[in-house]
């Protein structure tokens, strides 16, 4: 019998209504599952939906059809436990916090006694030792992403979901966190549901991509990545990387036919 996964989209259509009263779809018929302990990417051009079925696992958007599962519940269920961990593009640091106080502030919201040990842990995992009363206006962008990620993590959620994190980074501080993440990852093997348009970024990465076409939003592929773990940086620059590299950017924006 198979394992229940711990993420099931299923059959799922999201349409939005706008002002004065015009909707448009977002998704069609998406369905995509992930296993326990999985790091898969969406991977897609913008507006095709990616940040959309992230935010139905999230709870924070209701299907128009079809269903959203979190281990087999639905996902408000597990984010009223706070059992789901999100970190988006934008950090959301509280600015009059320190590095820890931003970290341990989903105890507080979760009205649970700060674990400092948990706290510090994390701090250590990052790569922020140190840091522990600075505040988010005295650290990188790199630095403050990782901050943003340690407090995902801190309630130990059963899954972590990921908004475009590095997004605003430039190319190579963003190369230096996929590093990171990857290593915060194989260390705590949280089920993982990443949103990028950065190819590389999903292939070093993810266990599976799944290929999203523009709006609406449907599963145009799924890639299993075939690199070892743990990934070192150099496979970027093997002809596998970027043959496969390729391969996914022509998906993406497949060329234009010919009149």
């Amino acid at each position: 019998m198979d394992a229940q996964p711990a993420i099931a989209v299923e059959g799922v259509t999201k349409r939005f209504r706008l002002e004065g009263g015009r909707e448009f779809t977002a998704l069609d018929d998406v369905s995509l599952s992930l296993a326990e302990g999985e790091f898969v990417t969406l991977l897609g051009p913008s507006g095709c939906g990616k940040s959309t079925i992230l935010r139905l696992v999230a709870a924070l958007e209701e299907p128009s059809a079809g269903r959203v599962a979190v281990e087999g519940r639905p996902p408000a269920e597990l984010s009223r436990q706070h059992r789901l961990g999100v970190a988006f593009q934008d950090h959301a640091l509280l600015p009059w916090l320190d590095v820890a106080s931003n970290i341990a502030l989903p105890f507080k919201v979760a009205g649970m006694r700060v674990d400092a040990e948990r706290v510090a842990g994390l701090i250590r995992l990052v790569g922020l030792s140190g840091f522990e009363k600075a505040r988010p206006r005295q650290l990188s962008g790199g630095m403050r992403q990782r901050v943003a990620i340690a407090r995902a993590l801190v309630l130990k959620p059963d899954v972590l979901l990921l908004d475009e994190p590095f997004g605003a980074l430039d190319a190579v501080t963003r190369r230096g966190m996929n590093i990171e993440l990857q290593r915060i990852w194989t260390e705590q093997r949280t089920t993982t549901l990443l949103v990028t348009h950065d190819v590389g970024e999903a292939l070093f990465l993810s266990d599976r991509i799944v290929v999203l076409s523009g709006r609406p939003g449907r599963v145009v592929r799924v890639v299993d990545v075939p690199f070892e773990r743990p990934r070192h940086p150099s496979i970027m620059r093997s002809d596998l990387f970027h043959g496969m590299s390729d391969d996914l950017t022509e998906a993406l924006h497949p060329p234009a036919e010919l009149p």
